[in-house]
């Protein structure tokens, strides 16, 4: 038997959550399907190794669905410094500077996937299925689309939103195009026990070979990243763990603190693509699957979790209109709010890796030159900050703070 819903999302981790959250509590009737549940979180374990920096954005995003609570009372991390430079360019950036307290939070990507699943059974139009498995996907543009799951089930929906990841079933179903191309690196991510106590920090140094990056976790821990050639990635990924330790102890600026244990390491491959439409009759993409970022400023989670507040605007817009909420013409909003910004976003971090990671003389004057401009013009240095905590361009109501139904 054939089940109808508004509103099906495909995909139940951080943006699909965050979609639905910013529904709950509406009048539309929402589902949620989810592979598998994360894995509950305990205080004592060790840290997860993909942790994101969560943007002011992000962080009032999940405060205004009544997520952050639920991040608040695991593990999180706040930092107030970003410090960028190569050998003879140098500047850092402090939230005291634009008067915030934090620049931003690292927060393991699990804990804010548990935050927002956990948000859901407070809303009594939102039904979360997990563990589920989809069988089939029938897109249509004149009836209800269906999603039939693997114990039979039937949902049928007006509108899809494809918060299925870079490889989204979703979006291969309705054919929505993609421009991609892979860098000719892989990313090493190192979870490490410093001599340091728990830092306020995030830095990048640049280097002929790819960037450097540090993320501070909480208690005498961190995350690296380490960008190199695939060629060197994967001769650093199998050593053990100490020898790992002797080659970030060489390669890595005295800034990092005395190493005092690798704990774990996994490297994946960087890959930027992008949906060449957001939105179809009936269909919405989310997040990775509408679009993969170089992971240079830790921005793929911020960008994605803005999809998600953006889309929730417009459908409840539309709803409180009595519009359509498939109809093209009012997923087209949302396609314009954020298509054009992340393509920016992107642009910019492609635009930054390219620039600094080589040893061209004309590029090394101009990064300086650039670094330099950014650490002594406070407008240009605000401005910088701005961006970086999700705080620059259109912003939707939930990345300000603002609630959706009360807004409308």
């Amino acid at each position: 038997m054939k089940e109808i819903f508004d509103v099906v999302v495909v995909g139940g981790g951080m943006v699909g959550a965050a979609v639905a959250c910013g529904l709950g509590g509406s009048d539309l009737k929402i589902a949620v399907i989810e592979t598998s549940a994360p894995l509950p979180f305990s205080p004592d374990q060790a840290h997860d190794l993909r942790v994101s920096a969560l943007s002011i954005a992000s962080k009032n995003i999940l405060e205004t669905v009544g997520a952050w609570e639920g991040v608040l009372k695991r593990r999180y991390c706040p930092f107030r410094r970003m410090r960028v430079w190569e050998n003879q360019g140098d500047t850092e950036f402090c939230s005291d500077d634009i008067s915030y307290p934090e620049l931003g939070y690292i927060v393991e990507n699990r804990v804010t996937q548990l935050a927002l699943l956990e948000r859901l059974p407070d809303f009594a139009n939102v039904e979360l299925i997990c563990p589920a498995e989809i069988s089939k996907i029938t897109y249509s543009t004149g009836s209800l689309s269906e999603v039939l799951l693997d114990n039979g089930r039937v949902l049928s929906a007006k509108l899809i939103v494809a918060a299925d990841g870079g490889q989204s079933r979703v979006r291969q179903t309705v054919g929505l195009g993609l421009t991609s191309w892979d860098y000719d690196q892989q990313a090493l991510v190192i979870y490490i026990q410093t001599a340091y106590g728990q830092q306020d920090i995030t830095w990048q140094r640049f280097v002929p070979s790819g960037p450097q990056a540090f993320l501070p976790l909480t208690g005498h821990h961190g995350s690296i990243v380490w960008y190199n050639s695939i060629d060197e990635i994967n001769r650093l990924k199998v050593l053990p763990n100490e020898e790992l330790k002797a080659e970030l102890i060489a390669a890595f600026p005295d800034c990092l603190g005395q190493v005092e244990q690798v704990l774990a390491s996994a490297s994946f491959p960087l890959r930027r693509q992008h949906a060449q439409q957001y939105v179809k009759h009936g269909v919405a993409l989310v997040g990775d699957a509408a679009h993969t970022i170089n992971p240079l400023a830790g921005q793929g989670v911020n960008i994605g979790l803005l999809d998600a507040a953006a889309l929730a605007e417009v459908i409840l817009e539309a709803a409180y209109k009595g519009q359509d909420i498939a109809d093209l013409t009012v997923l087209k909003r949302y396609e314009h709010m954020r298509r054009l910004e992340n393509l920016k976003m992107m642009t910019v971090m492609d635009v930054f890796y390219q620039v600094f990671s080589n040893d061209v003389l004309p590029l090394k004057i101009l990064r300086n030159l650039g670094l330099g401009v950014a650490e002594r013009v406070l407008p240009v240095k605000n401005k910088v900050m701005r961006g970086a905590m999700g705080l620059e361009g259109r912003l939707p109501k939930l990345a300000q703070g603002k609630s959706i139904l009360k807004s409308i």
